[in-house]
Order: structure tokens, then C-alpha cells, then sequence
């Protein structure tokens, strides 16, 4: 119940104290995991103090024990291990202190490791944190990367190195983190973080050199993974080397065999750039050489046809045929007016010749009435005393017809 007190009538803080060791004794015991960050065995002293930390959070609890709860793992554990305690929550009234009193320690074992890992793995692969459509391409020539890692780490002069030796114009934003212990995983979150909403990088790598399983399992924490997933910028992984493969790998946009593959997969050689530009840049020459030389030919084995060679040729040639059709037809028209012409002659011969005119011309005369200018053909057809016209070549004139 909540107390009664005034600024004239407070309590004092012993009594404050007592309150919330009270209620706190009413909380019973639980099993705790943690990670080892301080750890102060002293010779002969009947207790052990050690200090518990969250691995995905910046949360830590004193924890004490006797010596009979911790020697039987003190040859086991050290600072950086992950135990499980079952401790019951204590308030040190006079400090005004809360720590947990362990009544057992056990070590979590690789084997539990990799069961929850893999756990882990299956559901953040349902929620599909690890489908292939999520990964982002990398932009081919990145102006400046992300690198986060350790201080002074041979991840980090591998790959700024390696970086700097295919591409020396690339810039680096480092950020040196803790990558094992209990401090990683809130340093690298920050760090990617920050990274992610720098303006000018346009790539991160998480770099870290090879290392146990339990030095990777900062790399395989959950809340990381799920930072890693939410950032916008493309992310390679390169933590450790071919077979390790923490849960960063599978969110990564890509994930690289060792800090150097990363760098020589982020940024582009310039020499092997530089080839590649000259070979393409022959290759084009090349094309382009033998389509003029194509196309040249081809206007030459056009230009020399007759019809381009000389174009008035067909005009000549029909000319030619024509005036050959022109004379052809002189000739035969020619040919046949001189054969009219002589027939034309020859009939008007006989014409003459069987003219009455050429008879009249031997002597021979033409009688005709001359009431009706019949031509008299018998002598039965006169009588006596008629005048009858007589036409001679050279005139007419009349006649008598005489009796008997």
C-alpha cells in the first residue's frame, strides 16, 4: 500500500529501504541467461561477485554466490561466457543495492547454442527476413562505404586495403565497435544505424575476422538481425570466414566468404574497368570499321553497274533500236511504194492499151446516135437517112446514113 507521507511528515531512508527490501524478498527464484562481464573470484573470500550482462541489451545485474555454487564451473567459466543462474533477487538495505544470490550455475553448452540459433534461423526465415526478393543490388561504383569493426582490426585493414587497391578514389566511413563480448551487439546496432542514415554511404560492411562460435553470436542476435532487415541501405556481411555463417549472412544484401572478398566484391578493380573500357571501346572501333568497309563496298560494287557507271547507256540503246525500227520502217514503206508504183505503172499500160482511145488511135471510128449518144454495134440498128455522130482520136463529127 502506498505510504502516507508529506514533505512535513517523510519517512526516512532506512525506512525506504526496508519498504523495497520487502517487497522484494517476496519475489521467488528464476532462471536467468547472461553474459559474463565482470568476473572477481578472490582468493579465499567465501563469496564470488560477478556481474551479468543482456547480450542484445544494455542491461546488466550484479549476481553473488559462495564458493560451493561457483567451484564447481570455475574452471569452466570466464568473463565472456553465457551461463544460466538460478538466483533469487536480494536488496542490500544498508547500500540500498539489488543483485541476485545464484544458488546454481550452468554453463550454456555449444550444443544449446546451435539448437537456439537454429530456432532462430527457422523464424526469422517464416517472417521472411531472409527471402531472396528483400536483397538490394549494390550500386556498381559506390562513392563511400560503411565499414563497421573492430578497432585496429585485421578485418578492417583487409578490407580498406583491398578497397583502396582496386578503386583509390573510394572514401570510408568507419565505425570501430566491439565485435565479441557483450557490448557488441548494442555497438554494432548503433553503428549500422547511424550508417544507414548517413546522406554520402551508399553501401555498409560489417566486417569481422574469423573467430569460435561464441565469439560470432553477437552476428546471430535477434535484435541485430531485425536491425539489419530495416535498413535501408544495401549491407554485406563479413564475418568470419567460408564455413561461419551467423544469421547475418542470411539478412545480408550479400554475404561475403572473409572481410577481402567483401572488398573485392563492393568495389570494382579500376585496371580491370579500365580494360574492360578499352576492349569495348576496340571492339566498337572494330564494328564500326567493318560496317564502312561493308557499306564502302557496297557503294563501289553499286557505282560500278552500267546503270550507274554510265546511265545514259539504256537511253542510248533504246535510241539505237529506234532509229534501226525508224529506218526498218523507211526501208519496207520504200520498198513497198516502188512495188505499188511498178504495178501502178504496169496497169496503167494495159489500161492504155485496152483504152478505146488506143483503138480509135489504129483508124477504127465510133458511131453514136446523137439523140441519145448510144454507140451504134450493128448496122440493123440505123436507117436510111439518119445522122449518126462519128467519133474518131482526134474528133467527132457527123454522118449520113445512106441507103442500101
Amino acid at each position: 500500500m502506498a505510504l502516507d507521507t508529506s514533505p512535513d511528515a517523510p519517512i526516512p531512508v532506512s525506512r525506504v529501504s526496508q519498504l523495497i527490501g520487502g517487497w522484494i524478498s517476496r519475489l521467488g527464484a528464476v532462471w536467468v541467461e547472461g553474459q559474463i562481464t565482470e568476473l572477481n573470484p578472490r582468493p579465499g573470500a567465501g563469496v564470488v561477485f560477478l556481474t551479468l550482462r543482456d547480450p542484445s541489451e544494455n542491461v546488466s545485474i550484479s549476481v553473488t554466490c559462495y564458493r560451493s555454487v561457483f567451484d564447481p564451473v570455475a574452471g569452466l567459466v570466464q568473463q565472456g561466457s553465457r551461463i544460466v543462474v538460478q538466483a533469487k533477487p536480494e536488496w542490500y538495505a544498508p547500500r540500498g543495492t539489488l543483485s541476485l544470490r545464484a544458488a546454481e550455475i550452468r554453463l550454456v553448452g555449444l550444443g544449446d547454442l546451435l539448437a537456439r540459433l537454429e530456432l532462430l534461423k527457422r523464424s526469422l526465415a517464416a517472417e521472411g527476413l531472409f527471402a531472396a526478393e528483400r536483397k538490394r543490388p549494390l550500386p556498381f561504383l559506390p562513392q563511400c562505404i560503411g565499414l563497421v569493426t573492430g578497432r585496429a582490426s585485421a578485418a578492417e585493414r583487409d578490407v580498406l586495403q583491398n578497397a583502396r587497391r582496386r578503386w583509390p578514389a573510394v572514401r570510408f566511413e568507419v565505425r570501430n565497435v566491439p565485435v565479441q563480448g557483450v557490448y557488441a551487439v548494442p555497438e554494432v546496432i548503433g553503428a549500422i544505424k547511424e550508417l544507414d542514415a548517413h546522406p554520402d554511404v551508399d553501401v555498409i560492411i560489417v566486417a569481422r575476422g574469423g573467430g569460435s562460435v561464441e565469439d560470432l553470436l553477437p552476428f546471430s542476435d535477434e535484435a541485430l538481425i531485425r536491425a539489419v532487415a530495416e535498413t535501408r541501405t544495401p549491407l554485406v556481411s563479413a564475418i568470419g570466414h567460408e564455413p561461419d555463417q551467423p544469421l547475418l549472412d542470411f539478412v545480408a544484401d550479400l554475404r561475403a566468404s572473409t572481410p577481402t572478398d567483401a572488398a573485392k566484391r563492393v568495389v570494382p578493380d579500376v585496371r580491370e574497368e579500365l580494360a574492360r573500357v578499352h576492349a569495348l571501346r576496340d571492339r566498337a572501333r572494330r564494328t564500326i570499321e567493318g560496317r564502312l568497309h561493308r557499306e564502302e563496298a557496297g557503294l563501289a560494287s553499286v557505282r560500278s553497274r552500267p546503270v550507274m557507271s554510265t546511265p545514259h547507256r539504256l537511253v542510248d540503246d533504246r535510241a539505237a533500236e529506234v532509229r534501226s525500227l525508224v529506218e526498218r520502217s523507211r526501208r519496207t514503206l520504200g520498198h513497198r511504194l516502188d512495188r505499188a508504183a511498178s504495178e501502178l505503172h504496169h496497169t496503167l499500160a494495159r489500161v492504155v492499151a485496152l483504152s478505146p482511145a488506143a483503138t480509135l488511135q489504129r483508124g477504127y471510128a465510133v458511131l453514136q446516135r446523137t439523140e441519145d449518144g448510144a454507140v451504134v454495134r450493128a448496122a440493123d440498128e440505123v436507117t436510111a437517112g439518119e445522122t449518126l455522130r462519128a467519133r474518131v482520136a482526134e474528133g467527132a463529127f457527123t454522118v449520113t446514113v445512106a441507103e442500101g
